[in-house]
Protein backbone atom coordinates (compact mmCIF):
# COMPACT_ATOMS: atom_id res chain seq x y z
CA UNK A 1 0.00 0.00 0.00
CA UNK A 2 1.36 3.46 -0.39
CA UNK A 3 0.06 6.99 0.52
CA UNK A 4 0.35 10.69 -0.13
CA UNK A 5 1.07 11.28 -3.72
CA UNK A 6 1.95 7.91 -5.28
CA UNK A 7 -1.43 6.77 -5.61
CA UNK A 8 -2.36 9.60 -7.51
CA UNK A 9 1.51 9.13 -9.91
CA UNK A 10 0.85 5.37 -10.39
CA UNK A 11 -2.81 5.55 -11.58
CA UNK A 12 -2.94 9.04 -13.20
CA UNK A 13 -3.97 7.62 -16.25
CA UNK A 14 -7.75 7.02 -14.60
CA UNK A 15 -8.00 10.85 -14.25
CA UNK A 16 -9.69 13.49 -16.41
CA UNK A 17 -10.06 17.25 -16.13
CA UNK A 18 -13.58 17.66 -14.77
CA UNK A 19 -13.84 21.67 -16.90
CA UNK A 20 -12.34 20.14 -20.40
CA UNK A 21 -11.77 16.34 -20.26
CA UNK A 22 -8.45 16.02 -20.85
CA UNK A 23 -6.06 13.45 -19.54
CA UNK A 24 -4.56 14.84 -16.03
CA UNK A 25 -0.81 14.34 -15.01
CA UNK A 26 1.05 14.25 -11.75
CA UNK A 27 3.51 17.08 -11.36
CA UNK A 28 5.49 17.94 -8.73
CA UNK A 29 7.00 22.13 -8.26
CA UNK A 30 6.74 23.61 -4.54
CA UNK A 31 4.03 20.80 -4.13
CA UNK A 32 2.54 18.50 -5.88
CA UNK A 33 -0.35 18.79 -8.02
CA UNK A 34 -2.25 17.10 -11.30
CA UNK A 35 -2.27 19.31 -14.28
CA UNK A 36 -4.74 19.22 -17.57
CA UNK A 37 -2.86 20.49 -21.29
CA UNK A 38 -4.92 23.51 -20.65
CA UNK A 39 -3.25 24.29 -17.58
CA UNK A 40 -5.77 23.53 -15.16
CA UNK A 41 -4.53 22.26 -11.76
CA UNK A 42 -5.61 21.11 -9.36
CA UNK A 43 -3.56 20.31 -5.78
CA UNK A 44 -2.76 17.45 -3.65
CA UNK A 45 -3.17 17.88 -0.35
CA UNK A 46 -1.08 17.09 2.59
CA UNK A 47 -3.34 14.14 3.49
CA UNK A 48 -3.71 12.82 0.17
CA UNK A 49 -6.76 13.67 -1.68
CA UNK A 50 -7.97 16.58 -4.51
CA UNK A 51 -10.71 18.64 -4.15
CA UNK A 52 -11.64 18.69 -8.11
CA UNK A 53 -14.57 21.28 -6.94
CA UNK A 54 -13.85 24.52 -8.65
CA UNK A 55 -16.40 26.52 -6.16
CA UNK A 56 -17.82 25.57 -2.35
CA UNK A 57 -20.68 23.33 -2.15
CA UNK A 58 -23.31 23.49 0.62
CA UNK A 59 -24.09 19.80 2.25
CA UNK A 60 -26.10 19.21 5.43
CA UNK A 61 -23.78 16.06 5.84
CA UNK A 62 -21.55 17.64 8.67
CA UNK A 63 -18.94 16.25 10.78
CA UNK A 64 -21.11 15.02 13.03
CA UNK A 65 -23.17 12.62 10.80
CA UNK A 66 -19.94 11.12 9.14
CA UNK A 67 -18.45 10.61 12.91
CA UNK A 68 -21.75 8.60 13.18
CA UNK A 69 -21.66 6.77 10.38
CA UNK A 70 -18.00 5.64 10.73
CA UNK A 71 -19.28 4.66 14.35
CA UNK A 72 -22.33 2.66 12.77
CA UNK A 73 -19.80 0.58 10.50
CA UNK A 74 -17.36 0.24 12.97
CA UNK A 75 -20.07 -1.82 15.48
CA UNK A 76 -20.76 -4.10 12.70
CA UNK A 77 -23.94 -2.76 11.98
CA UNK A 78 -23.91 -2.78 8.06
CA UNK A 79 -21.58 -6.43 7.86
CA UNK A 80 -24.92 -8.55 6.35
CA UNK A 81 -24.79 -5.77 3.40
CA UNK A 82 -21.17 -5.33 3.08
CA UNK A 83 -20.56 -9.14 3.44
CA UNK A 84 -23.59 -9.11 0.39
CA UNK A 85 -21.78 -6.66 -2.04
CA UNK A 86 -18.43 -8.98 -1.78
CA UNK A 87 -20.45 -11.85 -2.96
CA UNK A 88 -21.13 -9.77 -5.55
CA UNK A 89 -18.33 -8.70 -6.71
CA UNK A 90 -15.89 -11.96 -5.97
CA UNK A 91 -17.37 -13.83 -9.48
CA UNK A 92 -16.35 -10.55 -11.03
CA UNK A 93 -12.40 -11.23 -10.60
CA UNK A 94 -12.78 -14.43 -12.39
CA UNK A 95 -13.61 -12.67 -15.46
CA UNK A 96 -10.31 -10.49 -15.65
CA UNK A 97 -6.63 -10.89 -14.31
CA UNK A 98 -6.38 -6.87 -14.09
CA UNK A 99 -6.70 -4.87 -11.62
CA UNK A 100 -9.70 -4.18 -10.15
CA UNK A 101 -11.15 -0.89 -10.01
CA UNK A 102 -13.52 0.22 -7.77
CA UNK A 103 -15.24 3.26 -7.47
CA UNK A 104 -17.63 4.33 -4.41
CA UNK A 105 -19.53 7.01 -5.79
CA UNK A 106 -20.79 8.90 -2.85
CA UNK A 107 -18.74 7.46 -0.43
CA UNK A 108 -18.81 9.65 2.83
CA UNK A 109 -15.82 8.68 5.10
CA UNK A 110 -15.04 5.92 3.51
CA UNK A 111 -16.43 3.21 5.80
CA UNK A 112 -17.87 1.15 3.59
CA UNK A 113 -15.50 1.19 0.86
CA UNK A 114 -12.68 0.40 3.45
CA UNK A 115 -14.80 -2.70 4.87
CA UNK A 116 -15.49 -3.91 0.83
CA UNK A 117 -11.74 -3.88 0.09
CA UNK A 118 -11.13 -5.48 3.63
CA UNK A 119 -13.24 -8.67 2.82
CA UNK A 120 -11.73 -8.70 -0.58
CA UNK A 121 -7.73 -8.78 0.36
CA UNK A 122 -9.22 -11.10 3.18
CA UNK A 123 -10.12 -13.38 0.02
CA UNK A 124 -6.60 -13.22 -1.71
CA UNK A 125 -8.05 -10.38 -3.82
CA UNK A 126 -5.15 -7.72 -3.12
CA UNK A 127 -5.03 -6.68 -6.66
CA UNK A 128 -7.63 -4.06 -6.31
CA UNK A 129 -7.52 -0.08 -6.49
CA UNK A 130 -10.34 1.58 -4.58
CA UNK A 131 -11.25 5.14 -5.42
CA UNK A 132 -13.67 7.10 -3.17
CA UNK A 133 -15.49 9.90 -3.86
CA UNK A 134 -17.95 12.67 -2.19
CA UNK A 135 -19.03 16.57 -2.95
CA UNK A 136 -18.42 16.14 1.10
CA UNK A 137 -14.86 17.64 2.13
CA UNK A 138 -15.45 16.98 5.90
CA UNK A 139 -16.05 13.16 4.71
CA UNK A 140 -13.33 12.88 2.05
CA UNK A 141 -11.00 14.61 4.91
CA UNK A 142 -12.45 12.04 7.42
CA UNK A 143 -12.06 8.90 4.82
CA UNK A 144 -8.27 9.98 4.45
CA UNK A 145 -6.95 9.79 8.02
CA UNK A 146 -7.71 6.13 7.78
CA UNK A 147 -5.82 3.41 6.49
CA UNK A 148 -7.57 1.50 4.02
CA UNK A 149 -6.02 -2.28 3.52
CA UNK A 150 -5.92 -2.19 -0.35
CA UNK A 151 -4.54 0.96 -2.73
CA UNK A 152 -7.33 3.47 -2.14
CA UNK A 153 -7.25 7.57 -3.84
CA UNK A 154 -9.70 9.71 -2.19
CA UNK A 155 -11.25 12.64 -4.26
CA UNK A 156 -13.74 15.85 -3.29
CA UNK A 157 -15.64 16.08 -6.45
CA UNK A 158 -19.17 16.39 -7.60
CA UNK A 159 -21.19 13.43 -9.46
CA UNK A 160 -21.78 15.47 -11.93
CA UNK A 161 -18.47 16.09 -13.36
CA UNK A 162 -16.74 13.16 -11.84
CA UNK A 163 -12.28 13.96 -12.61
CA UNK A 164 -12.44 10.08 -14.48
CA UNK A 165 -11.51 8.85 -18.18
CA UNK A 166 -14.03 6.84 -19.75
CA UNK A 167 -14.28 3.45 -18.94
CA UNK A 168 -12.07 3.96 -15.76
CA UNK A 169 -13.78 0.95 -13.47
CA UNK A 170 -14.84 -2.48 -13.50
CA UNK A 171 -17.42 -1.97 -10.54
CA UNK A 172 -18.94 1.21 -9.58
CA UNK A 173 -20.58 1.36 -6.04
CA UNK A 174 -23.79 3.68 -5.45
CA UNK A 175 -24.59 2.81 -1.49
CA UNK A 176 -27.69 4.65 -0.48
CA UNK A 177 -26.51 7.58 -2.01
CA UNK A 178 -27.34 10.24 -5.06
CA UNK A 179 -26.26 8.94 -8.53
CA UNK A 180 -25.43 10.40 -11.70
CA UNK A 181 -25.94 7.77 -14.30
CA UNK A 182 -24.59 9.23 -17.27
CA UNK A 183 -21.44 9.40 -15.56
CA UNK A 184 -21.71 5.58 -14.29
CA UNK A 185 -22.36 4.72 -17.90
CA UNK A 186 -19.10 6.93 -19.23
CA UNK A 187 -16.79 5.48 -16.37
CA UNK A 188 -17.66 2.13 -16.78
CA UNK A 189 -16.45 -0.66 -19.14
CA UNK A 190 -18.42 -2.47 -21.27
CA UNK A 191 -19.00 -5.74 -19.70
CA UNK A 192 -18.68 -3.64 -15.55
CA UNK A 193 -21.28 -3.55 -12.94
CA UNK A 194 -23.23 -1.13 -11.44
CA UNK A 195 -24.23 -1.91 -7.46
CA UNK A 196 -26.79 0.62 -5.98
CA UNK A 197 -27.99 -0.24 -2.81
CA UNK A 198 -31.35 1.60 -1.95
CA UNK A 199 -33.48 1.46 1.25
CA UNK A 200 -36.41 -0.85 0.95
CA UNK A 201 -39.80 -0.13 2.89
CA UNK A 202 -38.94 -1.42 6.08
CA UNK A 203 -35.81 0.51 6.42
CA UNK A 204 -35.27 1.74 9.96
CA UNK A 205 -38.87 1.58 10.66
CA UNK A 206 -38.73 1.54 14.13
CA UNK A 207 -37.36 5.27 13.86
CA UNK A 208 -39.20 6.47 10.93
CA UNK A 209 -42.87 5.74 13.02
CA UNK A 210 -41.22 7.48 15.94
CA UNK A 211 -39.74 10.43 13.94
CA UNK A 212 -43.15 10.36 12.00
CA UNK A 213 -46.10 9.01 13.52
CA UNK A 214 -48.98 10.06 10.94
CA UNK A 215 -46.51 7.74 8.19
CA UNK A 216 -47.79 4.04 7.76
CA UNK A 217 -45.56 1.42 8.05
CA UNK A 218 -45.40 0.66 3.98
CA UNK A 219 -45.55 4.23 3.13
CA UNK A 220 -41.88 4.18 1.88
CA UNK A 221 -42.00 3.10 -1.74
CA UNK A 222 -38.52 2.87 -3.96
CA UNK A 223 -40.59 2.24 -6.73
CA UNK A 224 -39.38 5.49 -9.03
CA UNK A 225 -35.95 5.34 -8.09
CA UNK A 226 -36.01 1.24 -9.20
CA UNK A 227 -37.27 2.72 -12.71
CA UNK A 228 -35.03 5.61 -12.94
CA UNK A 229 -32.50 2.63 -12.98
CA UNK A 230 -34.13 0.83 -15.51
CA UNK A 231 -34.43 3.15 -17.84
CA UNK A 232 -30.41 3.44 -17.73
CA UNK A 233 -29.05 0.35 -17.41
CA UNK A 234 -30.19 -3.24 -18.22
CA UNK A 235 -31.43 -4.85 -14.25
CA UNK A 236 -30.04 -7.94 -14.31
CA UNK A 237 -30.73 -8.92 -10.42
CA UNK A 238 -32.11 -7.29 -7.69
CA UNK A 239 -31.17 -8.84 -4.43
CA UNK A 240 -33.04 -8.05 -0.90
CA UNK A 241 -31.52 -8.18 2.18
CA UNK A 242 -33.48 -7.67 5.36
CA UNK A 243 -32.35 -7.97 9.11
CA UNK A 244 -32.91 -6.39 12.83
CA UNK A 245 -30.06 -5.53 15.25
CA UNK A 246 -30.40 -4.20 19.08
CA UNK A 247 -28.68 -1.29 19.34
CA UNK A 248 -27.56 -0.03 22.98
CA UNK A 249 -27.82 3.62 23.84
CA UNK A 250 -24.76 5.23 22.33
CA UNK A 251 -25.66 3.31 18.95
CA UNK A 252 -28.86 4.26 18.64
CA UNK A 253 -27.78 8.04 18.84
CA UNK A 254 -24.88 7.57 16.55
CA UNK A 255 -28.05 6.02 13.77
CA UNK A 256 -30.42 8.80 14.62
CA UNK A 257 -27.53 11.10 13.85
CA UNK A 258 -25.75 9.40 10.75
CA UNK A 259 -29.04 10.01 8.67
CA UNK A 260 -31.53 12.34 7.31
CA UNK A 261 -34.65 11.20 9.72
CA UNK A 262 -32.64 13.88 12.26
CA UNK A 263 -33.11 16.72 10.13
CA UNK A 264 -35.50 19.54 11.34
CA UNK A 265 -36.42 16.95 14.74
CA UNK A 266 -36.18 18.96 17.90
CA UNK A 267 -33.18 18.09 19.95
CA UNK A 268 -35.88 16.96 22.96
CA UNK A 269 -37.65 14.40 20.58
CA UNK A 270 -34.22 13.18 19.30
CA UNK A 271 -33.26 13.02 23.05
CA UNK A 272 -36.66 11.47 23.97
CA UNK A 273 -35.89 8.00 21.79
CA UNK A 274 -32.18 8.02 22.39
CA UNK A 275 -32.89 7.81 26.25
CA UNK A 276 -34.25 4.74 25.65
CA UNK A 277 -31.51 1.63 26.77
CA UNK A 278 -31.91 -0.33 23.78
CA UNK A 279 -33.96 -0.77 21.03
CA UNK A 280 -34.27 -3.54 18.24
CA UNK A 281 -33.67 -1.81 14.78
CA UNK A 282 -34.85 -3.24 11.34
CA UNK A 283 -32.11 -2.87 8.53
CA UNK A 284 -33.92 -3.27 4.89
CA UNK A 285 -32.27 -2.97 1.72
CA UNK A 286 -32.27 -3.74 -2.25
CA UNK A 287 -29.36 -4.21 -3.56
CA UNK A 288 -29.59 -3.29 -8.04
CA UNK A 289 -27.24 -4.90 -10.55
CA UNK A 290 -27.17 -3.16 -13.47
CA UNK A 291 -24.54 -3.25 -16.61
CA UNK A 292 -24.85 -1.62 -19.99
CA UNK A 293 -27.35 -1.94 -22.26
Amino acid sequence: MFENTNNFSEYEQIFACPLCSKPMKVVHVNSSSLICSNHHCFDISKRGYVNWLTRPHRTKYDKRMFEARRQISASGYFEPLISRICEIILPELDTTHEMLKILDAGCGEGSHLIDIQQKLVEQAKDHLLGVGIDISKEGIHMASRRRPPAETIWCVADLAKCPFADQSFRIILNILSPSNYSEFQRMLVDDGMVIKVIPESRHLQELRERFDKSSARDAYSNENIVEHFRRNFKLVDTQHIQYGAALDQANLEHLIHMTPLSWGISEEDIKRITDMKQAEITFDFAVLLGRKK
